[in-house]
């Protein structure tokens, strides 16, 4: 209504032509009150009008608005009819196009001028070619000129490198060791050694040099444990020397021994490649240099066997003892009881050196001089060594320190004793943690699985079954899944162990002789182990064979009979069963059970699913037909499938149904029928026949019986 009015004031706009008429009225001033007499007039019209028709409507009074929104709804008004215009135009030409901008159109060529055109195009496109080819030469030329100068800035730097390696080399104390006269006089001993140990040792496999290195290790500790010993405590006496030689001259001996026949033979890795070279063994030959003879003229001291610490090694060799631990490591079924042990031995060599620290600080201050000092009684060594324990482990009540010398050594004692006891604890901690990883896996699992059974209220006696084939599981195997672990290997590894487990087995089953090998590999990847506790069905008969199982461990019996108590058969392993059923599709219960298979005790069973073998021949056509002409063979030679019941047969439709049955009166002329017996009995007194047959002819009709009467009577 709002919107009416204000298009009838609109439309009214040019209305203002009507304010003329009443212009001179502004001349008399006392007309003002002429609006007054308005109403009258108008009255007066209306009376004046003839009667049945309404006067005139009254103008309407009037609207007084601002200039901004009178411009404002004068635009509304402007579009809205526009718009109206429009619509009109579009009702009345509904195929005119829209006021936005058509598309420009495509231009009619003429021959000449379309052949123009193309031949300006394949040349603007010749000429993009010609422009790409030049930026790419370009390019090239770029790229070649900075890999040259690359090249030649890498070689410049070799050559600087290996010029300073060889600066350095001259500039060495000890530089490397040409040992050739020794080698000479060695050869006839290395070619002897050749026969027994092999040209190279491969130090990951070999257990003759995991043998050698726990004596190598022996030696080793030797040195580091009693050379500091001898040196700190006064144990050089007279009577005590000619013994330290002789175990001098032992471990020096086997030091000897392995640097000669050993280390020469030893590989290492070096850039993923396995290299065998005596120069990595010059810093052991600095370590055997036979400093002690200095005691000859300077008085017998272990100080002179501190270059026996040097077998500590190289880039590519490690030190003897923890190359011994990380090889025996890896032939251990248990080896966190090694790693146990080895953290306990870092902890006592730790308490050694602070016990000899000591009795050196002791010595410095005086033997007894103090409550703190060691006061020389009793067996030294022992006495520090108790001393250090108590220190590094913080047990406390030990003499306070006096002087400035003893404060301080006593404060790096405890800060040292904090340190490394805790590291060494922490370490302890993750050995342990580590070696029970598995066992608290398994719990986790377990307990996880009983809380599930009894949130489910699953039966007692399942439970107990649950339970005891996790237990068996990890006794037996130590994991749950081992896929779980092949998994983490690389292909070969899995197929190397694979091999190894049931190939042989594989190659004696019927079904697969003749085939590929490698596809016999292929299914041996395929396999997953199954654990099946005593009683436990494998198959039932009548079942749907999808699998074929190997026997890995435990036995299987087939059993039968009403409450399954016959055995036909027990199966051991490296047995095979079910096989045929991989073959064999569901038409006429091919790929049936025909058995029931139940484990005898606790069995474990290699399960080979369909899918998968059928999955691997694909790739195999030829060994594919070899296992269908054998599964024919094998099927014939076991025999058909059972038949079907009676009630199976009758159902569904058959195009010729059953023969009907013979009729009673033919059946008399058939073998055994009425007319044998009627043969049998001729001769004897027809009474007799009479009186046995008459309950037999009672029941028949009577013109059956006159016909029996004419064929007897003919007979």
């Amino acid at each position: 209504m709002h919107f009416q009015q204000l298009c009838l004031v609109s439309s009214t706009d040019p209305a203002p032509a009507p304010a003329p008429a009443p212009a001179p009225a502004p001349t008399p001033a006392p007309e003002a009150p002429k609006p007054e007499a308005k109403p009258a007039d108008t009255a007066n019209n209306t009376q004046g009008a003839p009667e049945g028709e309404e006067g005139a409507p009254p103008p309407p009074p009037p609207i007084v608005i601002n200039r901004v929104s009178d411009d404002q709804l004068r635009e509304i008004i402007k579009r809205l009819r526009d718009r109206t215009k429009l619509h009109k135009e579009k009702v009345t030409d509904p195929y005119a196009s829209s006021p936005e901008c058509s598309p420009p159109v495509t231009p009619v060529y003429r021959k000449e001028d379309w052949e123009k055109k193309l031949e300006a195009d394949r040349i603007k496109k010749e000429e993009a070619e010609r422009k790409k080819k030049e930026d790419d030469a370009k390019k090239a030329a770029a790229k070649k000129e900075k890999e040259e100068k690359e090249k030649k800035e890498k070689e410049e730097k070799l050559k600087e490198e290996q010029e300073k390696a060889a600066a350095e080399a001259a500039q060495r104390i000890c530089p490397k060791i040409k040992c050739n006269c020794i080698d000479f006089l060695l050869k006839p001993i290395e070619d002897k050694m050749d026969d027994y140990l092999g040209s190279t040792i491969d130090p990951f496999t070999d257990r003759r040099y995991i043998k050698w290195l726990s004596v190598v290790t022996v030696a080793y500790n030797y040195n580091i444990w009693f050379a500091t010993a001898r040196l700190c405590f006064p144990y050089h006496t007279p009577a005590a020397v000619p013994f330290w030689i002789l175990f001098d001259i032992l471990s020096d001996i086997i030091n000897v021994i392995d640097i000669i026949i050993f280390q020469p033979r030893l590989q290492f890795v070096k850039g993923g490649d396995i290299i065998v070279s005596f120069e990595h063994t010059t810093m052991y030959l600095i370590s055997i240099i036979p400093f002690d003879l200095l005691s000859l003229y300077f008085g017998f001291s272990s100080v002179y066997r501190l270059n026996r610490f040097l077998r500590v090694g190289t880039k590519s060799i490690n030190n003897s003892f923890f190359e011994f631990s990380d090889r025996l490591e890896s032939i251990m079924a248990k080896a966190y009881i090694w790693r146990v042990a080895r953290t306990i031995g870092y902890l006592l060599y730790c308490l050694h050196i602070n016990s000899c620290l000591y009795y050196v600080a002791s010595a410095y201050e005086g033997l007894g001089s103090t409550k703190w000092t060691y006061d020389g009684q009793g067996t030294a060594y022992l006495r520090c060594y108790y001393f250090a324990t108590r220190t590094l482990i913080t047990i406390g009540g030990l003499p306070e320190p006096h002087t400035l010398f003893e404060i301080i050594f006593q404060m790096v004692n405890f800060f040292m004793g904090v340190f490394v006891f805790s590291s060494l604890i922490g370490q302890m901690r993750d050995v342990i943690g580590a070696a029970t990883a598995g066992q608290t896996y398994f719990r986790a699992s377990m307990d996880t699985c009983v809380a599930y059974m009894n949130t489910y209220s699953i039966p007692r006696m399942v439970q107990n079954r649950v339970r005891t084939w996790y237990n068996y599981t990890w006794d037996s195997q130590g994991m749950l899944d081992e896929s779980e672990l092949l998994d983490k290997m690389p292909l070969v590894m899995r197929t190397a162990i694979a091999v190894d487990i049931n190939l042989a087995t594989f190659q004696k089953i019927d079904l697969f002789k003749g085939c590929d090998n490698q596809m016999l590999v292929d299914m041996l990847l395929r396999l997953k182990s199954i654990v099946y506790l005593p009683g436990d069905f494998v198959c039932k008969k009548g079942d749907i064979g999808r699998e074929m199982y190997i026997i890995k461990a435990g036995e299987v019996q087939v059993i039968g009979g009403p409450d399954n108590k016959i055995v036909f058969v027990t199966l051991k392993a490296g047995c095979v069963f079910g096989e045929i059923s991989l073959l064999q599709s569901a038409k006429d219960g091919g790929n049936r059970r025909t058995a029931n298979v139940a484990a005898h005790g606790f069995a474990n069973l290699f399960v080979l699913d369909k899918k998968d073998l059928n999955d691997i021949l694909v790739h195999y056509p030829e060994s594919q037909k070899v296992l269908a002409r054998k599964g024919r063979k094998l099927m014939k030679a076991k025999g058909p499938a059972a038949a079907k019941t009676d009630e199976e047969k009758k159902k569904g439709l058959a195009l010729f149904g059953n023969k009907p049955p013979t009729p009673k009166l033919l059946r008399a002329f058939g073998k055994g029928g009425l007319l044998d017996k009627l043969k049998v009995l001729k001769g004897s007194r027809l009474h007799t026949y009479i009186l046995h047959t008459q309950s037999v002819l009672a029941h028949l009709s009577y013109p059956i019986q006159i016909a029996l009467f004419i064929v007897y009577l003919c007979i």
